[in-house]
């Protein structure tokens, strides 16, 4: 299994916090000239799963117990991952965001790597921006915001969510 780690670039040792954000599993496409990975996520139930054998207890004098309540929807990635979801932006806070986020990261990168980065940074700055108003944020389950953010949001009629990285800041570990 392959699993992706948050960039955070505020340690001056490790520029990885080690938070699992996304595995191989969840296949992601490249959009904006590979500067960001979408992937689809979806709503599932978590908890007690209610089986039907058949019976009826009320006719055979129980109870009907009914459904339980500890289920509960979740949306796959962000339970499995422990994404935390944080306030959303505004668009000078966003700006602010992605102006630390490129200083950080840029000195992180190979030469060739860094060119791309540089290039493109501004067209992904410009996708998320067009969203913005639409966009969920989330971080890694340590709370670190520095190094990325991840975002969701929901496609034109879609009952899941799409999620949005940055895939610069994510790190491939193979397990």
């Amino acid at each position: 299994m392959l699993l992706f780690e948050i960039c955070n670039s505020s340690t001056l040792l490790s520029c990885f916090v080690g938070d699992e954000l996304l595995s191989d599993s969840y296949p992601y496409k490249e959009i904006e000239n590979g500067m960001l990975w979408e992937v689809e996520g979806k709503w599932v139930v978590k908890g007690a799963v209610d089986v039907n054998i058949g019976a009826n207890p009320s006719a055979e004098g129980g109870e009907d117990e009914g459904v339980d309540d500890t289920a509960v929807k979740v949306v796959d990635i962000v339970d499995v991952f422990r994404l935390q979801e944080q306030p959303p932006f505004d668009k000078k806070q966003f700006l602010g965001f992605v102006k630390k986020y490129i200083k950080l990261l840029t000195p992180k990168l190979e030469a060739e790597k860094q060119e791309h980065f540089k290039k493109n940074i501004e067209g992904a700055t410009k996708y998320l921006l067009g969203k913005l108003k639409d966009l969920q944020f989330f971080v890694g389950e340590s709370m670190h915001d520095d190094g990325s953010l991840v975002f969701a949001y929901y496609k034109d009629g879609a009952a899941d969510p799409t999620f949005l990285y940055f895939s610069f800041a994510l790190k491939e570990i193979k397990c």
